[in-house]
């Protein structure tokens, strides 16, 4: 039987305990069970790969379709008297990357201001953040981005990009708020009623108390949501904006290289999203690491 005093030299390190190896034991077959499920994940993915690869080669044989990849790298990046200079991709995928950037600021701060207004005293305030939310999640992105292009571009004097940049903001902005609104409610009222009596601002104690607490649990939504964002952006093209699928679109009007470019194109849209998706996962371990870090240091 235990004794409290054998506990303590085992504790100090007098007596060794037989059932202290056992974490080390369950870490090894924790790993080597992770290592087994990558192998047969990567094994599935690469058995899934080569039917869908199958499928589609026989599928363009029936058709009497004629792969003709190589003359795909000429429009990623193309070979002049003056050197490399970027192709029709390449400049598509730079006008994207604008539109997704500027977008992804935009609706970050939309998101949080219209949260804020729906967590405001103010019933105007909560009114006009309620308005916003039911006219753009209930309306379709497209219809967003041609009312915004087609009528409030020519009143507003704005270009086609900035009223690309404008319809994606305010629709992804709309699902962000809620985000960031469920986030802010997360934290115990107890936090607040801690700031209040250290004689925090209602502004000081969304800073330092609200905001770092509710950051970590809106990072994994958020993503979802700026994945949300690369992939709607392609609408853009509708209105004329020479972005990854619009340049697509040219290519194929003047090459019929139909499946050559949409796979391409899909696959650079694949990488965009899935780096948001391995940045996001880095971000998040790197919290997590700071606030163990912070429990390892209280006293």
């Amino acid at each position: 039987m235990l004794t409290p005093e054998s506990a303590i030299q085992i504790m100090d390190g007098h007596e060794k305990n037989p059932m202290a190896t056992l974490p080390a034991q369950t870490r090894s077959r924790d790993r080597s069970r992770r290592w087994r499920s990558v192998f047969l994940d990567l094994f599935a993915f690469l058995l899934l790969l080569c039917g869908l690869t199958w499928l589609m080669a026989t599928g363009t044989e029936a058709l009497g379709y004629h792969w003709q990849w190589y003359r795909i790298p000429r429009f990623i990046l193309t070979s002049g008297p003056d050197g490399l200079s970027p192709g029709p991709i390449l400049k598509g995928l730079l006008v994207t990357v604008q539109i997704v950037s500027v977008s992804m600021v935009l609706f970050l701060a939309i998101g949080l201001a219209t949260a804020l207004l729906r967590l405001s005293r103010s019933v105007l305030a909560r009114w006009v953040a309620r308005v916003y939310l039911e006219i753009i999640r209930n309306t379709p992105l497209l219809i967003q981005l041609f009312f915004v292009y087609f009528v409030l571009s020519p009143v507003l004097g704005i270009d086609r990009f900035t009223s690309g940049v404008l319809a994606l903001s305010l629709f992804e902005g709309a699902y962000a708020s809620e985000i960031f609104r469920a986030s802010i409610r997360s934290v115990p009222e107890s936090q607040h009623d801690a700031a209040d009596a250290l004689g925090l601002s209602r502004f000081e104690t969304l800073r330092w108390v609200v905001f770092p607490q509710a950051a970590r649990v809106a990072l994994p939504p958020l993503t979802g949501q700026m994945v949300a964002l690369v992939k709607d952006s392609a609408l853009v093209s509708t209105i004329a904006i020479y972005d990854l699928t619009m340049q697509g679109q040219v290519i194929i009007a003047e090459t019929y290289l139909t499946f050559e470019t949409w796979s391409t194109i899909a696959v650079i849209y694949l990488v965009m999203t899935l780096s948001l998706t391995l940045l996001s996962e880095a971000l998040m371990r790197r919290q997590q690491s700071w606030a163990e870090g912070l429990e390892g240091a209280r006293p």
